[in-house]
């Protein structure tokens, strides 16, 4: 089951350092905020960086990359980073820490673009500001479905059917749940799928049979 983590927190950090960062970023970017109007102020958000989807900050195309890195309260860190904690490493072990880190940001940056291509055509959505990772761990999901789907020797019986229930109790919480960005949920996912496949292609990396 890959999905289980048996490390100590040393080898935690030494095979997944990047996983290490980007949960450690997640957490100076909530402090910040938290100390400068709070992380659930959307003035705030807006100025670290959320993407909103009227001009002209969805022309500021450096808030699709900034707003992975921000969220919206405690709850929000939490859950994301648990799941960063928890399901992320096995990928970048599988990727090598360049790859995997080039799948979760262009994975979120995806995310965050197809989330104001499609509520800047809705006028009940206007003004619609956004922030989180999930985007980008939907990426890594996206990822392992590649796996699961395409891969399936690398992937065991078990890791299977615990990523296909994550991934339906994940769609339906994020249709099911009021002010969650289920855009990003939906668009991460396919881009992390189809980021997978051209990552092993472009980069012929030899991956190692997941256990």
């Amino acid at each position: 089951m890959i999905f289980i983590r048996y490390e100590n927190w040393k080898s935690y950090l030494r095979y997944y350092p990047v996983t290490c960062l980007l949960i450690v970023a997640n957490v100076i970017m909530f402090m910040l905020m938290a100390f400068n109007g709070g992380s659930t102020n959307i003035q705030t958000l807006v100025d670290f960086g959320a993407i909103v989807d009227v001009s002209p900050y969805k022309e500021e195309l450096w808030r699709y990359v900034a707003a992975i890195f921000l969220h919206n309260g405690f709850s929000h860190l939490f859950f994301n980073s648990f799941a960063l904690l928890v399901f992320a490493p096995p990928l970048e072990r599988l990727l090598g820490w360049w790859r995997y880190a080039i799948l979760y940001v262009v994975g979120g940056v995806l995310a965050n673009i197809l989330t104001i291509a499609i509520s800047s055509r809705s006028v009940l959505e206007a003004g619609t500001v956004s922030v989180g990772a999930s985007g980008a761990i939907y990426a890594v999901y996206g990822a392992f479905l590649y796996i699961a789907v395409i891969q399936r020797a690398m992937m065991d019986e078990g890791s299977r059917k615990t990523l296909y229930g994550l991934l339906v109790i994940g769609i339906i919480m994020s249709f099911a749940t009021p002010n969650v960005n289920w855009v990003a949920h939906i668009g991460g996912l396919i881009s992390g799928f189809f980021l997978y496949g051209l990552i092993i292609r472009i980069f012929k990396k030899s991956l190692r049979q997941g256990r």
